[in-house]
């Protein structure tokens, strides 16, 4: 019987973590960050969340130090304030929290939910996840959507994207102005939206692919247009905001699509960048990263103080289930074994009896009947004790305890030595069918 694994995780985050150290842990994407981990020792599953504004990853080992060592090649170069390591418990309530929005720049933004979604398959494809990282990232998503139901956590909350706009509208005077936004994804999006409420007269969407800028551009009613990458050198000096927000490994903006520009606020809300760091010393051009939107994030958290305590509530409830559920699972599984382990003696040792028996005088069906239920009635009250006990170490998170009977009762651990009297017979006999504990234990346990 193989035990039930625990949950290691390490988290680079806008709390913590500058940019720089976000993109530097992020490592070459989801799937690939996930079959490393694979194949590292001691790890059976891998999970991995990457966005703007964090990366982090999750194994599940046998053995806490396995997972520790595993984890230590996700963020070498980053420093060690800027990392936060989890146990399986924090794992878990650390997951419940990215999915309510709690742990987000923007609290309570919805478009988290999708991207632990889009996280989930793409581990899942390359094969991180198994039982334990699937229980712990449904549980997840379904406290999320329980905190956007049963609270106002998302409610007047401003994305990423919606941010930007309004750090914008905080340098420049957007009335009548050209705003530009690179990428058509979520977050482009967005931002896109939040631009078509405000005073510009024109918005343009810039995508390496066309189609997909145009579908946005079609989503807001201020003239808007759709352009190739390629075409930043002629948008971007005619611009007087740009918003960044592609998934591109590369800057997408640099040096040579600014020529001509005179006065240019440019916010970059990609991870990795999409804007080149060094523009921020270029004359009239004013850079903001992700890091400079915590301000303008700080007074819708503040707003939405009251609604988080209510989400955490939920989050404390859910973390009570489903470590109780893993707290049982741990326990059934050791308990699981060591009846498997008894029954396998059992069956043994009745054969080599009845089989004595018979070559004594014959044994009637009641007698071979009474044999049995003595095997079994010292079997049950044997590992009465034992079976309260594991439950008991369960329920104090006592794993060593468990992982001790784990090994106690190994599958493997049901070869006898040979004594006087073994016979062939006894040795190649097959359990009898006792896996849970008899009902005299299950009395006794409830007393």
């Amino acid at each position: 019987m193989k035990e039930t694994g625990a949950i290691t995780g390490v988290s680079v985050a806008h709390s913590r973590a500058t940019v720089d150290e976000i993109e530097a842990a992020g490592g070459d994407g989801v799937r690939a960050t996930v079959s490393d981990l694979l194949a590292r020792d001691g790890v059976e599953e891998a999970f991995a969340l990457q966005t703007c504004n964090r990366s982090e990853a999750y194994v599940v080992t046998d053995r806490t130090v396995d997972g520790s060592v595993a984890l230590e090649s996700f963020a070498p170069e980053v420093r060690g304030g800027a990392v936060r390591r989890l146990d399986h418990e924090e794992s878990l309530e650390h997951l419940m929290r990215v999915a309510s929005g709690l742990e987000s720049l923007v609290l309570g933004e919805d478009q988290i939910i999708g991207q632990l979604r889009e996280a989930y398959e793409e581990s899942k494809s390359a094969g991180g996840i198994g039982p334990v990282l699937k229980d712990g990232v449904t549980k997840a998503l379904h406290v999320g959507e329980r905190a956007r139901n049963e609270t106002s956590i998302n409610e007047g909350v401003v994305s990423l994207g919606s941010a930007a706009v309004r750090l914008a509208a905080g340098e420049i005077d957007l009335t009548d102005g050209s705003a530009v936004v690179i990428g058509a994804g979520e977050m482009g999006t967005l931002a896109a939206r939040t631009l078509d409420d405000t005073a510009v007269s024109e918005i343009v969407v810039a995508n390496r692919t066309v189609p997909n800028a145009a579908f946005v551009a079609e989503e807001v009613d201020t003239p808007a247009e759709a352009v190739p990458l390629a075409d930043l050198s002629t948008v971007v000096p005619d611009a007087d905001l740009v918003i960044a927000a592609t998934g591109s490994p590369d800057p997408v903006i640099r040096s040579k699509h600014l020529a001509g520009v005179d006065r240019l606020v440019c916010i970059d809300i990609a991870q990795p960048r999409d804007v080149d760091p060094a523009l921020a010393d270029r004359d009239g051009v004013t850079l903001y990263d992700i890091d400079a939107l915590e301000d303008v994030t700080r007074r819708t958290r503040e707003s939405r103080e009251a609604e988080a305590r209510e989400v955490e509530s939920i989050i404390d409830e859910e973390l009570d289930r489903i470590l109780e559920a893993y707290k049982r699972k741990r326990a059934d599984d050791a308990i699981s074994a060591m009846y498997a382990g008894a029954d396998r003696v059992k069956a043994r040792e009745v054969d080599r009896a009845v089989s004595k028996l018979e070559a004594q005088g014959g044994l009637t069906a009641e007698q071979r009947e009474t044999v049995e239920d003595l095997a079994d009635a010292l079997v049950g009250q044997l590992l009465a004790a034992p079976t309260r006990s594991l439950r008991d170490a369960a329920g104090e998170d006592d794993w060593e305890t468990i992982r001790t009977a784990l090994r106690l009762f190994d599958p493997e651990f049901d070869t006898l030595p040979e004594g006087p009297g073994a016979s062939d017979s006894g040795r190649d006999a097959g359990p009898s069918g006792v896996e849970a504990p008899p009902d005299s234990v299950t009395e006794e346990l409830d007393d």
